[in-house]
């Protein structure tokens, strides 16, 4: 039988929602919501709110917005009766050891990989560049360290070649939030068995930016699966990519085909115009000696001289 148990929550983006959800079904007390403040976004840069705040607040739970979250915080927020547990998801802040150490029982973290791999930020990019076949979540107990704690409960998740950032996101959002709840089950237990991580296999997942739309595809990226969906998708971009800089050509006009030299934009009259035309055919990437889908090369070869 679970035996009721006094818990904040503290969390912020959509990923943070379906566990936040579990919990307001289940029959513990959640006697708070932490989450970030309110940030600038879209193209008006107005102040927004994130994801969590607006389940809690439908659901009529308390919500905080401390920019740094202290023990003195959850001290007023929980009251005389103190709290059990605290359970963060994707919070967004490391959280110090005083902050950790106020609840009664523990405070847990769900991660979206199988620790040790992929500690940090960005899990589910990392799992994605790196190729690999299988991620999930990770219930820990949360130590100073970063995702460093004792392992309460993994779920698998195999990654299929189709998968994306947000496919993956949501399938493991609704994972964690069911590996949570089978926690709180009983969280004695679950403490008591808990299981240490291996640090020779830990591998930190930092933040991944985009740098110009180039994508650096390292030796695990190359030998980590055969060649499947996902590098027809990456093939795809660049072939857009080629297209796309084909047609800027086109608009100035080809180099070195005008009088006026390199894109001056010079039109010839039709009697001196090429044997081919630009920009190149919607299917082609305007390369010379390209092949279109089931076409002929492009541009198409000149045709001898007619015997007179």
């Amino acid at each position: 039988m679970t035996v009721p148990l006094r818990i904040a929550y503290a969390g912020t983006p959509g990923f943070a929602v379906p566990a936040l959800e579990a919990l307001l079904g289940s029959p513990h007390e959640l006697v708070a919501v932490f989450t970030q403040p309110d940030r600038p976004a879209g193209r008006g840069r107005r102040p927004a709110a994130p994801p969590v705040k607006q389940a809690a607040a439908a659901a009529g739970v308390p919500v905080h917005q401390p920019e740094r979250l202290a023990p003195a915080d959850l001290r007023a927020a929980a009251g005389d009766a103190g709290l059990d547990a605290l359970v963060v998801v994707a919070f967004g802040q490391l959280l110090p050891a005083a902050v950790l150490e106020l609840p009664r029982i523990a405070s847990i973290n769900v991660h979206a990989s199988l620790l040790p791999r992929w500690r940090g930020a960005a899990p589910i990019a990392r799992a994605l560049l790196a190729g690999d076949t299988q991620t999930g979540v990770s219930v820990m107990r949360m130590t100073p360290g970063m995702d460093a704690g004792p392992v309460l409960a993994r779920r698998a998740c195999p990654i299929a070649d189709d998968d994306t950032a947000a496919t993956l996101h949501d399938r493991l959002a609704a994972l964690g939030a069911e590996a949570l709840a089978a926690v709180l089950e009983d969280l004695p237990a679950c403490l008591a068995a808990a299981e240490e991580q291996d640090e020779a296999r830990a591998t930190y997942a930092r933040q991944a930016r985009a740098r110009r739309g180039r994508a650096r595809l390292g030796a695990a990226g190359r030998g980590a699966r055969a060649p499947g969906a996902r590098a027809a998708a990456v093939a795809g971009r660049l072939d857009h990519a080629r297209r796309r800089d084909a047609a800027a050509v086109g608009r100035r006009g080809p180099p070195g085909r005008g009088s006026g030299g390199r894109g001056a934009g010079h039109r010839r009259s039709p009697a001196a115009a090429p044997a081919w035309t630009w920009p190149p055919a919607p299917a082609c990437c305007g390369s010379r000696g390209c092949r279109p889908p089931g076409g002929a090369p492009w541009p198409p070869p000149t045709s001898p001289t007619p015997a007179t």
